[in-house]
C-alpha cells in the first residue's frame, strides 16, 4: 500500500509514525503502513456468498443463498485469538460480508475485543438501517468498490443497477457519519475511467479511494491478459498523482493510495527527485519503513472454510485452518516452510528483484503475480515497471 496523498503531497512526516514508536496497537489506521512489529492485518473472508456476479472476483464468488462454514461462535473464537495475538485490525470482506446476518454482531465482537473492524463491500446492501447498525458498532471504514462509472460498473458487477445501489450505500454510509472510501481495481477496460473517480470523491466528498492494481488470483487470473503494461501502469500512476494535487492544491484533501505494486513507492521518489529533492529524501524514508509487500507478514487472511493464507488473493497456498489451530499458532509456526520465508523473503526473491536497488523498500513485490506468470514464487513480480536503469544498484 502506497500512500500517494500521504507521499506525494507531504501529508506523513517520518516524525508521525516515531511518534507512536512505530507500533501498530499505538497507530492511527492512517500510519499503519510505516509499523514495525508488522502484526498481521487480517482479511476474513467471511462468506463465499454474494449478490453480485463481478467478473474480476479473487475470490471466485457463488450465489447469495446458502450457509457459511465457519459459524459465529467460531467466527467469535477466531476473533479472540487475533485480538489476545495483538493483530491491530479485522478486515470483513467476502464474497460479500453483509449477505451474513451476523455480521454486526460479530464487528461489534471484534472492537469490544479492542480491534479495528473494517468491511470490504460492493455497498448495494447498505441500507439506512444496516448503516445505522455500522455506526453503532463502530465500524472504523467502510471500503466500496467501484469499476468506473454506471455503464461500466454495472457490466464489470454483471448485475444493472448495481452503481445506483452502491452510491446509495455511500450516501447511508455518510449520513451516519461513517467513514466512507472507494475501492478501484485498475485494468484496461476500465483504466480510463481514473479521472471521473476523481471528480466523484470530490463531488460526494468521499474522503479515501484506493487503486488496486491487477493481481491475477480468481477470476481475475483469467484477466492477466487485461492487466495494464508498463508504459500504461506509469501513465495511470502519474495521472492518480496529478489528480490528487489537483484536489490538494484546491483545498480538497483526500487520501488517496495504490495497492498492490511498491513499484508506485520508487516511482514516487523519482517524481520527486525533479519536483522536490528535500521532499524526495523525506519519502525515502517513509518508504524504508513502509517495507514493500507484507503478505504472510504484515498482512494475512482466513478464507469462508477457515484457511489461513498469506493474503485474500494468493490462495494457492494454504497454512492451516483456525478450525483446527488458532491462526495465532499457525502464523508464528517456523516449520510452515513458505510462511517462514515470506516473513524474510528478501533472502529468497531471484530476477531483477534480487539485484534492485530497492528491494529494501520493496520487498520484492508480489509474489502471487510472480507465481502466477513465471510459475515461480521466488521469480520476479512481472508487474514492476521500472526500468533495468532506475533499478541499478
Amino acid at each position: 500500500m502506497i500512500g500517494i496523498s500521504k507521499l506525494y503531497c507531504g501529508t506523513v512526516e517520518s516524525s508521525d509514525a516515531l511518534r507512536y514508536g512505530r507500533h501498530s496497537g499505538k497507530l492511527p489506521s492512517h500510519l499503519l503502513q510505516f509499523s514495525k512489529d508488522k502484526k498481521p492485518v487480517v482479511v476474513w473472508n467471511m462468506t463465499k456468498r454474494c449478490n453480485l456476479k463481478c467478473v474480476h472476483c479473487y475470490a471466485k464468488a457463488i450465489d447469495e443463498t446458502g450457509k457459511d462454514p465457519i459459524s459465529t461462535e467460531q467466527g467469535k473464537a477466531l476473533i479472540d485469538d487475533l485480538a489476545s495475538y495483538g493483530a491491530p485490525v479485522m478486515l470483513f470482506s467476502g464474497g460479500e460480508p453483509l449477505v451474513r446476518q451476523d455480521l454486526v454482531e460479530l464487528a461489534h465482537h471484534a472492537v469490544g475485543r479492542g480491534m479495528r473492524a473494517v468491511i470490504s463491500t460492493n455497498g448495494t446492501l447498505i441500507t439506512k438501517q444496516k448503516a445505522k447498525e455500522l455506526k453503532e458498532v463502530g465500524l472504523s471504514y467502510v471500503g466500496i468498490s467501484l469499476d468506473g462509472m454506471e455503464e461500466i460498473h454495472d457490466k464489470f458487477r454483471a448485475v444493472p443497477g448495481s452503481f445506483k445501489k452502491a452510491l446509495q450505500g455511500i450516501e447511508n454510509c455518510q449520513a451516519e457519519g461513517l467513514k466512507v472510501g472507494l475501492r478501484f481495481t485498475i485494468n484496461k477496460r476500465n483504466w480510463t475511467e481514473v479521472p471521473h473517480l476523481f471528480d466523484l470523491i470530490r463531488e460526494l466528498e468521499v474522503p479515501r479511494i484506493c487503486f488496486y492494481h491487477l493481481v491475477y488470483s480468481g477470476r481475475g487470473s483469467e484477466l492477466i491478459k487485461e492487466d495494464l503494461d508498463h508504459a500504461e501502469t506509469r501513465q495511470v500512476v502519474d495521472l492518480i498523482m496529478d489528480r490528487t494535487r489537483q484536489l490538494f492544491d484546491a483545498g480538497h484533501e483526500k487520501e488517496v493510495l495504490t495497492v498492490d505494486n511498491h513499484a508506485d513507492g520508487p516511482h514516487v521518489y523519482y517524481r520527486l527527485l525533479k519536483e522536490d529533492p528535500k521532499r524526495a529524501e523525506e519519502v525515502m524514508e517513509l518508504l524504508q519503513f513502509n517495507e514493500g509487500n507484507n503478505s504472510g507478514r504484515g498482512i494475512g487472511c482466513i478464507s469462508w472454510d477457515g484457511q489461513v493464507h498469506a493474503d485474500q488473493f494468493w490462495r494457492n497456498h494454504t497454512f492451516g485452518n483456525v478450525l483446527e489451530r488458532p491462526f495465532s499458532e499457525i502464523w508464528d509456526d517456523p516449520n510452515i516452510e513458505l510462511l517462514a520465508k515470506l516473513k524474510n523473503k528478501k533472502q529468497y526473491v531471484g530476477g531483477r528483484c534480487a539485484d534492485c536497488r530497492f528491494l529494501n523498500i520493496c520487498g520484492g513485490n508480489f509474489r502471487a503475480r510472480a507465481e502466477a506468470y513465471y510459475g515461480d514464487v521466488w521469480a520476479q513480480d512481472p508487474a514492476c515497471y521500472l526500468t533495468d536503469e532506475e533499478i541499478k544498484k
